[in-house]
């Protein structure tokens, strides 16, 4: 890899470009990191800058994608150096998402560690269903697609993901351990393609995608879309095939079953890596791993009775791009992603609690606490978002046994795929929260909670707090306590709670008694609870 930043198109300097936030997606693959750099401007759209790409290989030589080797990690970090000079030389802020491969290994903490401390980039590792929903917002953004009912397929090196989705809204999102290297691990080493190997996977694929192909077939009709580098190359190679230049396909370019199967039979006429050289269109970085990508199309168009398939080159990094802009200095993309997080808590708290007008109501006096202790606790309407889902799920831990269940809580919410537009590392603190809402603090003996750097430990000792107050001060969970306020008072912090004169507050009184100690540790200073009749 080259130290010095390809040649690029970019204006002369920075002072020459519209007003608009310039920011960078990476999108850190199984198989190829790729850096986009664009303008967004405050309605959404965003103009390109740059784009780049390096094949890694990060899960390459992994068997079943367990651990990194030391050698992948030095290719990734490299990778990462250069595209934070890209990124720097155009002031970009830089969102980096991790997938399949660092999903899996054991060893990503190292990764993710060196990557921040030697590139100074935060990589989120996202849950397989987050990047299904984050890749049909990129196809989305690359394709007149948006008032259509569409199904998003996308090859990875180590996984495959489906999406289906109307505008913004997801359908359905599936994320399966199956991709172009995973499968030329298993069945074709050295990108060998020997007969039986080629029936066996097929075997093997059909096998693996069935309960997703059920699941997907039951949200038809749609207009199925293919996006990753896999399909991009299989759709070059078909163009190339009928005489025309694979350079020219683009997004909104449409091949049929037919062509697929027959640019299929001519990979799998070349059995070596080597002598798939000679075919048209063929990205020669992929002439190892492109027959089990095929193979695995192929068996999808097939098992779900694909007649056509458009191709998008906006995917995984559009989406992040567009995904994290909204979240933070966008607030004009807003209509066009929808409150995509809160609907996901909902959706979730409400499948496993039975009570929760209390949930809300216990939820609502954490934040009303979040929003007094602004100027005290120094934390942002991202933390408050934080709250606000560890609040409507920290009972969810209920569902497995009601001992112990704050612990049950972190599990469940830690390992599940419901939580669309969070990050993996959203997902832990939310988890956090939610298991520290009742018994023991948080402590240095807590494996998960000592994992966390030092902010973040901050974090979740006051969130937590917070949440500890609020569901003590609807104990009774008859709706009580109307209001919380909070103000300074010398070295103490007071909180004045309010009431109607007729109600009974005695649980609230002894409860918040019982657990406001969490919050005084985190703010380090006394705290004051004064209950006032209204």
């Amino acid at each position: 890899m080259a130290d010095d930043v390809p040649s690029i198109d970019r204006p002369a300097a920075l002072g020459e470009l519209r007003s608009g936030d310039i920011r960078a997606a990476i999108d850190l693959g199984t198989n190829s990191f790729h850096l986009i750099v664009a303008r967004v401007e405050p309605d959404g759209s965003f103009d390109l800058l740059t784009k780049d790409k390096e094949v890694v290989r990060l899960g390459s030589g992994a068997g079943e994608l367990r651990r990194i080797t030391p050698d992948a990690i030095e290719r990734g970090i490299e990778a990462l150096r250069r595209f934070r000079r890209v990124a720097d030389g155009y002031g970009a802020t830089i969102d980096a998402v991790g997938t399949s491969a660092l999903r899996e290994a054991a060893n990503r903490g190292e990764f993710v560690l060196r990557a921040r401390a030697e590139t100074g980039i935060a990589v989120d590792v996202v849950s397989g269903a987050e990047e299904a929903r984050l890749i049909h917002l990129g196809v989305i953004q690359t394709l007149p697609v948006f008032d259509e009912r569409i199904l998003v397929i996308d090859i990875g090196g180590g996984s495959t993901e489906f999406a289906v989705g109307e505008g913004t809204d997801i359908l359905l999102a599936r994320s399966l351990k199956v991709g172009a290297i995973r499968l030329t691990d298993r069945f074709f080493p050295e990108g060998r393609a020997r007969s039986k190997a080629v029936t066996e996977c097929r075997r093997y694929i059909r096998s693996f995608l069935a309960p997703a192909v059920a699941d997907v077939q039951r949200c038809a009709p749609f207009r199925a879309v293919g996006s990753s580098g896999t399909i991009l190359n299989l759709a070059r190679m078909i163009a190339a095939a009928s005489g025309r230049d694979p350079a020219s396909i683009s997004s909104g370019d449409e091949f049929d079953r037919d062509e697929l199967r027959s640019i299929v039979e001519e990979l799998l006429a070349h059995k070596s890596a080597a002598s798939r050289a000679t075919i048209p269109g063929l990205d020669e970085r992929r002439r190892d791993i492109i027959v089990a990508g095929a193979l695995l199309l192929d068996e999808i168009v097939d098992l779900l009775d694909i007649d056509r398939l458009a191709v998008s080159e906006g995917a995984l990094r559009e989406g992040v791009l567009l995904d994290r802009a909204a979240r933070r200095d966008a607030p004009g993309v807003e209509h066009r992603l929808g409150d995509i997080r809160r609907r996901s808590v909902m959706r979730m708290a409400a499948a496993f609690h039975e009570d929760m007008t209390h949930i809300e109501r216990a939820t609502e006096l954490a934040l009303s606490l979040f929003d007094g202790l602004r100027d005290e606790h120094g934390l942002d309407d991202a933390d408050r978002d934080l709250l606000e889902a560890a609040g409507l799920l920290h009972n969810v831990g209920l569902f497995i046994s009601h001992a112990a269940h704050h612990r049950h809580s972190y599990y469940v919410i830690r390992h599940t795929d419901q939580l669309d537009g969070f990050t993996d590392h959203e997902i832990e603190l939310i988890a956090q929260v939610a298991r520290y809402h009742r018994k023991s603090q948080p402590k240095s003996g807590h494996v998960e909670f000592e994992a966390l750097d030092a902010a973040d430990q901050r974090r979740v000792r006051l969130l937590a707090g917070m949440l500890r107050v609020g569901i003590a001060l609807d104990r009774s969970r008859r709706g009580a306590v109307t209001s919380v306020t909070a103000r300074r008072n010398g070295k103490a912090t007071v909180l004045d709670v309010g009431h109607s004169a007729a109600a009974d507050v005695s649980l609230e009184r002894y409860a918040v008694g019982e657990r406001v100690a969490l919050l005084e540790s985190a703010l380090d200073r006394p705290v004051q609870v004064r209950f006032v009749a209204g």
